[in-house]
């Protein structure tokens, strides 16, 4: 208890780990906590260089691909490596949850909370010039931050990416090489069509996208008609349709053809579990724990949120299709009893078991077939992972 004294933990925060079984102790590892990074795909060769440049050796991850650890305090930001986009920050259990989906070649991926956008790059990174990804999010400035992120890494090609609610996000993916079998027909404008992407947006354009801002701001989100599309990539299937053809819907039945190969959903939750993020109360007050954390109205609203995410995200899987759900809270709430429930309200809904978790230093949830990771047992920041496949019913 001497080193967990050090944290200064609150009493309100202590007595939230016991009732939920967390030992406090995780958070005295946040100094023996490795930071990782990821290599960029094609980098390899320049290990060296790299390691000479950072003044770092980099150690790599047996156990998972191009993963590398490096001390608890140092910082990647201002090195030449990371600013020329050869090497992504990103936590090991993060890019777990990625592995996890088990993205093959051609998959069309949907990342329904896909902010700030590093497990967005990694998918990118694993399906290279194949498939495509689409990337959600409910807040514009960090989607924004994705589209940063991708031209940085020169990503892009394959992704689009939505300003919308993950809970009621409804558009299946572009599938360049068939029919998209919508439920509706119509005449389209074909003189009104999606050119090449450019960050110099007509006047009419972003007259509209802020009108948009504007009126989700003020709670009127719902009178918006459409996502708003904030980037797309030139083999995303956007260019040359019609805003109609984009924004077309397809029936439920249908989605079991023409709906994603694999979903994530890395939901919104409390971020209990990722311990450097709880030592940065200590800088912002307590007081703020107390609301974003431990306040009882805001992890019920949570939890409502996520089994929604979830199912929602579930809704636009392919038959046998697979699904990650994570989050980085080690609370049962926003994990066990999560999935519980939405098992409970979904019978083409399956658990399954993650293959290339036997290697991970990992332990098993209080559900079989789901995972936890913490900074005792893995050496990583927390996080649950569970992964659903769509039975054919």
């Amino acid at each position: 208890m001497e080193e967990i004294s050090k944290l200064h933990l609150p009493d309100a925060f202590l007595d939230f780990l016991q009732e939920n079984g967390l030992d406090p102790s995780i958070y005295a590892a946040v100094d023996s906590t490795p930071r990782y990074i990821r290599l960029k795909a094609g980098s390899e060769a320049q290990l060296e260089e790299i390691e000479a440049e950072i003044k770092c050796r980099m150690e790599r991850l047996v156990w998972l691909q191009g993963f590398f650890s490096l001390p608890p305090d140092f910082k990647i930001a201002n090195s030449n490596a990371y600013k020329q986009g050869k090497i992504y920050g990103i936590d090991a259990a993060s890019g777990a949850a990625v592995s996890a989906l088990d993205v093959s070649v051609g998959d069309h991926v949907l990342d329904l909370c896909a902010a700030p956008g590093a497990k967005l790059c990694m998918i990118l990174d694993i399906l290279g010039d194949s498939g495509s990804v689409t990337g959600v999010d409910v807040a514009s400035h960090r989607l924004a931050a994705c589209r940063t992120l991708l031209q940085k890494y020169a990503l892009g090609n394959r992704c689009r990416l939505f300003v919308a609610d993950g809970t009621s996000f409804s558009l299946v993916p572009r599938r360049l090489d068939s029919d998209s079998g919508s439920c509706i027909s119509a005449l389209e404008d074909k003189a009104d069509t999606f050119k090449e992407w450019t960050s110099r947006r007509p006047w009419k354009e972003r007259k509209r996208a802020a009108k948009a801002r504007e009126s989700a701001a003020t709670g009127l989100i719902a009178n918006s008609k459409h996502p708003e599309l904030i980037y797309y990539g030139r083999h995303s299937g956007v260019i040359g349709l019609s805003k109609s053809e984009l924004y077309q819907s397809v029936c439920n039945g249908e989605v079991s053809n023409s709906g994603y190969d694999k979903v994530l959903v890395d939901a919104e939750c409390t971020h209990d579990g990722s311990v450097r993020h709880i030592q940065k109360f200590e800088n912002w007050g307590w007081t703020t724990l107390q609301r974003r954390v431990l306040d009882a109205e805001r992890t019920d609203s949570l939890t409502s949120l996520q089994l929604k995410l979830l199912t929602n995200g579930f809704g636009l899987l392919k038959v046998r299709g697979s699904l990650v759900y994570s989050t980085c809270s080690l609370t049962v709430a926003q994990n066990e009893d999560v999935v519980n429930q939405f098992l409970k309200e979904n019978t083409s809904a399956e658990l399954e078991e993650i293959d290339a978790a036997k290697d991970w230093p990992c332990r098993s949830g209080r559900i079989p077939k789901t995972l936890r990771f913490d900074p005792s047992t893995s050496k990583t920041s927390g996080l649950f992972v569970a992964k659903f496949t769509k039975l054919a019913i």
